[in-house]
């Protein structure tokens, strides 16, 4: 299934932005439970359906590695040529630095690391939704 354009591309620019420290704080991935993409056409609706859909394991929080492959499901989706790297041509806009889709997951590992307000190691609804917080 294939997520519906504009929240591929919403997601791959939320994860895209640039940080300092993403490759200080990469973690190496691990594998996961399986993303539940949307229905070919659904976008979520609010906070609590980003949530349900990001949640592989269905306890109500989003792990490190649930971050990770949600938004590394947009990446893939973008990736056109599937040779693990996002070249300007695939990226929105169709300009930005090339991309390996390990520095993009280290990207999205620190970005969860300032969403992760109280430091659990896990985001609920709250978390999720807050933008990240500080540097």
């Amino acid at each position: 299934m294939i997520l519906a354009r504009p929240v591929l591309t919403a997601c791959l620019i939320f994860a895209l932005t640039p940080v300092a420290s993403a490759q200080q704080q990469a973690a190496p991935a691990a594998p996961a439970a399986p993303v539940k993409p949307a229905a070919p056409g659904t976008a979520p609706q609010g906070t609590g359906d980003y949530l349900s859909r990001m949640d592989a394991d269905g306890d109500r929080r989003i792990s490190l590695l649930e971050y990770q492959e949600w938004l590394t499901y947009a990446f893939d989706g973008m990736d056109r040529n599937r040779d693990g790297v996002l070249t300007p041509d695939e990226q929105p806009g169709g300009r930005g630095k090339a991309i390996t889709r390990d520095a993009h997951r280290a990207r999205v590992a620190e970005r969860f690391g300032r969403q992760d307000i109280d430091r659990s190691g896990f985001l609920d609804a709250r978390e999720l939704a807050a933008p990240p917080q500080g540097k």
